[in-house]
């Protein structure tokens, strides 16, 4: 594997369970280290950075559920200013300023009093989503953010996600399995295959034959004057 990514660009990162894309992520993210090679984020080793250097460089919003407690919206957003506040954590003006940004732009400010175990599955991502956008980092990556959502919510999460690109300039890197609202959204992509690594837009991909490897083809075929995946008729 040998590939760039862009800054400012909403990359979708797509394949077949078990082909590697949450081992990527993680190993973007340096959860884990890489299997052989080297990652770089802006010219600079991945293992060279502390963890609290990263944690101002790197954001993650993973699937994992999070702890059972009392914590508010507002509390739990508040928790992405960590990698910059002293040793009793107290919030600045500054801080407060950047918890409200992003509060507003993931359009959550009817929440922010609530606790976060009583909202709904699509509330809670948004509010993970502005946690990791108070982080101010210049790269977010998400791992299946919409896995456990409904096709509305879904499409709200994608929605928000390509919004927060143009409006901040920020990366912002996603593994998901919804492929059409991807190729619609989504600036480029990250395909993996058995055989081969596909990068580019949607187009280049498409030139490339690259989504076919995505699903059976005796079930789902992709059109490429639709520029979307269609069931086969029976």
């Amino acid at each position: 594997m040998n590939l760039t990514i862009k800054k400012g660009k909403f990359i979708a990162l797509l394949g077949k369970n078990g082909i590697g894309k949450s081992t990527l992520l993680r190993t973007l993210s340096k959860v884990q280290k890489p299997l052989s090679g080297v990652v770089k984020i802006n010219n600079k080793n991945l293992e060279e950075y502390s963890h609290l250097e990263l944690a101002t460089s790197l954001s993650l919003v993973l699937t994992e559920p999070i702890p059972l407690s009392q914590l508010t919206v507002f509390e739990l957003v508040s928790l992405g200013r960590q990698p910059y506040t002293n040793w009793i954590d107290k919030l600045t003006p500054n801080h407060l300023k950047k918890i409200l940004w992003a509060i507003d732009e993931t359009e959550i400010n009817h929440l922010k009093d609530k606790r976060f175990h009583e909202l709904s599955d699509g509330q809670l991502q948004r509010v993970l989503i502005a946690r990791a956008l108070a982080q101010d980092t210049e790269i977010i990556i998400l791992d299946e953010p919409t896995a456990h959502l409904d096709i509305h919510h879904t499409f709200k999460v994608f929605s928000l996600l390509k919004k927060l690109v143009q409006n901040t300039q920020k990366t912002i890197i996603i593994s998901t399995h919804e492929v059409n609202l991807a190729i619609q959204l989504a600036d480029e992509f990250i395909l993996l295959s058995e055989d081969k690594i596909y990068t580019g837009t949607s187009k280049e991909l498409i030139s490339q034959n690259a989504f076919e490897t995505l699903f059976p083809k005796e079930l789902i075929s992709f059109n490429k004057t639709l520029e979307q995946f269609v069931i086969k008729k029976t």
